[in-house]
């Protein structure tokens, strides 16, 4: 029997191929005998399982042996993230902090800025106060107009300010970009082009500040020039104006000033030019310097003449101007009347004494329109033109006298003539 079966089992190895047989596990114990069929494929699988356990542990002992070193570089790598955000985070606070600074400095000095316009603004301000009282007293009699800075040509009107008005509030509001390259600004920051117009402002009321001292200290020299020149043609014609010192070295230290004090300085030197030109004024206006009979020629002068009614040489204390019968007769000067009557070879007659023992006569009038004791100014009319006295036909006798000496009435006149264009 199993003698066939092995010749089956060749012959189906022989047409089939080499069989494999299962493995046969036996164990014998004693009389006992116990075996096992191990299928291939069950060998098979108890490898798989085998290594795949044996895979498993290798892959655990080498995680265990590595797990220190992969959490060290997690936590390595964290902390450099964490290192990283930390890093970021300073950086920005400190560029907001940065930021902040430069906002509260460039606050800082636009406040510093704005106020030192507002302070020159006031000065200004102040400084019309300081002019506008010597200004209005002196009023029409100067002999020039009143400082005022000229505008800038291309500023608006906004900007302008003016020495002998109310000083203009200057803003950046109203000044706005003026001057200057426009394109170029285009590409300055903010900041930058604040500055700038900060110093455009600056600059301006610098120069209004500078253009206004100038004008002042113009001002007074015309001024001062102009009571030089009155008093110079007083003393010129006889009358004792003004003391003069005669010129002598000057000198002391160099003392710096500032444009306050500068500006103090001249508005004190045109109130001293004001109050000489006033004062040579005040004393031209009471003088005998002015033509009675303005505009009519004279007929016979001062000095020795032949006299019209006996033809032989006489002594003339006066001037004849030919003036027509009963036109008004103005007095040449201010002063107070001490006669108005009928005063023999004079006819009817005014006096008016002036200042410095200056006297006064109008002579041969038809009519006399004041009384002694009035006070009379320059131009008052005292009479009119006749022929009353020792007189040929109506003219008007004047004569100017000092202490009762007469004296040609005609340098008094020429006088008043170059002095009227300065009064």
């Amino acid at each position: 029997m199993s003698v066939v079966r092995t010749l089956q089992n060749a012959r189906q190895e022989t047409v089939f191929g080499k069989r494999r047989e299962p493995h046969t596990v036996i164990i014998a114990r004693g009389d006992q005998i116990r075996h096992f069929t191990v299928r291939p494929w069950v060998a098979a699988l108890a490898g798989s399982v085998l290594a795949a356990v044996a895979i498993g542990y290798l892959l655990a002992t080498t995680y265990l042996v590595l797990r220190d070193d992969l959490i060290g570089a997690s936590i390595a790598r964290q902390a450099r993230l964490q290192h990283a955000y930390e890093d970021r985070i300073a950086a920005l606070r400190a560029q907001v902090d940065r930021i902040t600074s430069r906002q509260l400095l460039d606050q800082q000095l636009m406040e510093t800025k704005v106020s030192e316009l507002i302070a020159r603004q006031t000065q200004l301000t102040r400084r019309h106060g300081r002019l506008d009282p010597i200004l209005q007293r002196a009023g029409n009699d100067l002999p020039v107009e009143a400082p005022a800075p000229a505008p800038a040509e291309a500023a608006p009107a906004d900007r302008r300010v003016d020495a002998g008005k109310a000083a203009v509030p200057v803003t950046a509001a109203a000044l706005g970009f003026w001057g200057g390259n426009d394109a170029g600004r285009g590409t300055l920051s903010s900041a930058d082009r604040t500055d700038l117009l900060f110093a455009e402002i600056n600059q301006s009321l610098r120069t209004i500040e500078n253009e206004q001292i100038d004008r002042v200290a113009t001002l007074a020299d015309d001024v001062d020039r102009t009571a030089g020149e009155i008093a110079d043609a007083l003393e010129q014609a006889g009358f004792s104006v003004e003391e003069h010192q005669p010129e002598s070295g000057i000198g002391g230290p160099l003392i710096a000033v500032d444009d306050k004090q500068m500006f103090e300085a001249r508005v004190d030197q045109l109130d001293e030019a004001l109050s000489r030109l006033e004062g040579v004024k005040k004393v031209a206006m009471k003088l005998p310097i002015h033509n009675p009979a303005p505009g009519y020629p004279v007929s016979s002068s001062f000095g020795v003449r032949r006299d019209p009614l006996i033809g032989r040489p006489a002594m003339h204390a006066g001037m004849d101007f030919r003036v027509p019968y009963g036109l008004p007769v103005r007095a040449s000067g201010a002063g107070k009347v001490v006669k108005a009557s009928w005063n023999g070879g004079y006819g009817r007659m005014v006096e008016v004494e002036h200042a410095d023992g200056f006297t006064t006569r109008y002579a041969h009038m038809s009519k006399i329109s004041v009384e002694v004791g009035d006070e009379v100014q320059r131009g008052t009319i005292v009479g009119a033109v006749g022929s009353s006295g020792r007189s040929t036909g109506p003219h008007l006798h004047y004569e100017v006298r000092r202490e009762g000496t007469a004296i040609d009435p005609l340098k008094f006149i020429k006088a008043g003539r170059k002095i009227a264009k300065l009064m």
